[in-house]
């Protein structure tokens, strides 16, 4: 029998959760609300999922995707306010006691990029930047399969860079899908319909999308320059966009990297949400 692993993704507002194997074949998919985290909701929901699923079969591993920074300890360092009173949550000593089983806990961005190395876009890369761009912009970067975080645990902060004083906005504030989305509400239309305008060549959604591109490519271009990764990795929903996405990406790095630099390959995450479940047990499937 094949040894199964628990993986659970963390977000604001969904604990998803899903056994896999060591054949990377997930199975017994589930999700269920965080609750804003009342009252612990969050672990609560962790720790009867987990007892669930061990009195039904064996388990040899719990891994853990989740919001915000997490120490070393598998307890979160920090959270922002899109999950109240999450910050101290002692995730990895509280399964490992419920479950007497090994526990690894990740952020979530670290999981995508775990997730792409293990089943996606980077299986034979190695050196790999991912970028989430959501609400916010998350970063990871891993060399060799060694996710690099920084002497204190806040490297690859991308979200928090470049920050203007003249309109006191931050990289993520003005490249996030959330700053997409604001632009293209004046003409009554969601994100999604203002790529399908634009793969159709139609304004203003095209000239929308491109002037976006410019920002996200603003931000990249520093991470390309700065750590030259093998491949990037567009992860988020915008992701579904695919190769007209990385297309336009593209063009926009090409004004901000000078001619000769521009070498990392750009992909957009074929995994979707399965990204952090195979990057939450990614230890385990290595």
């Amino acid at each position: 029998m094949q040894e199964q692993f628990l993986a659970f993704d963390v977000g604001g507002t969904t604990i998803k959760y899903a056994l896999v194997d060591k054949q990377q074949t997930i199975t017994n998919r589930g999700s269920v609300s965080t609750d804003h985290n009342r009252d612990g909701a969050i672990l609560t929901q962790l720790t009867r999922i987990t007892q669930q699923m061990l009195s039904q079969q064996l388990l040899a591993g719990i891994g853990v995707s989740t919001a915000g920074i997490v120490g070393e300890d598998g307890e979160i360092k920090y959270a922002g306010p899109t999950i109240p009173n999450y910050q101290g949550t002692p995730i990895k000593a509280h399964l490992q006691s419920a479950s007497h089983l090994p526990v690894d806990v990740v952020n979530d961005v670290d999981a995508a990029l775990l997730g792409e190395t293990v089943a996606g876009q980077a299986v034979h890369a190695t050196s790999v930047y991912c970028v989430a761009l959501g609400t916010g912009i998350g970063g990871a970067f891993a060399i060799n399969g060694q996710l690099y975080s920084g002497a204190h645990g806040n490297a690859n902060s991308i979200g928090y860079t470049s920050y203007h004083e003249s309109d006191q906005t931050t990289y993520e504030q003005r490249a996030a899908t959330l700053s997409l989305q604001s632009m293209v509400e004046p003409y009554g239309i969601s994100v999604i319909e203002a790529f399908e305008q634009a793969r159709n060549n139609q304004q203003p959604a095209l000239t929308i999308i491109q002037n976006w591109c410019d920002n996200v490519a603003a931000g990249l271009a520093n991470v390309l320059l700065i750590l030259d990764p093998e491949v990037l990795i567009l992860g988020g929903a915008v992701a579904k966009q695919s190769d007209f996405l990385v297309s336009l990406l593209t063009q926009s790095l090409s004004k901000f990297v000078p001619d000769g630099l521009l070498n990392t390959v750009v992909r957009a995450s074929a995994l979707s949400n399965d990204a952090q479940i195979y990057g939450a047990i990614a230890h385990f499937l290595k």
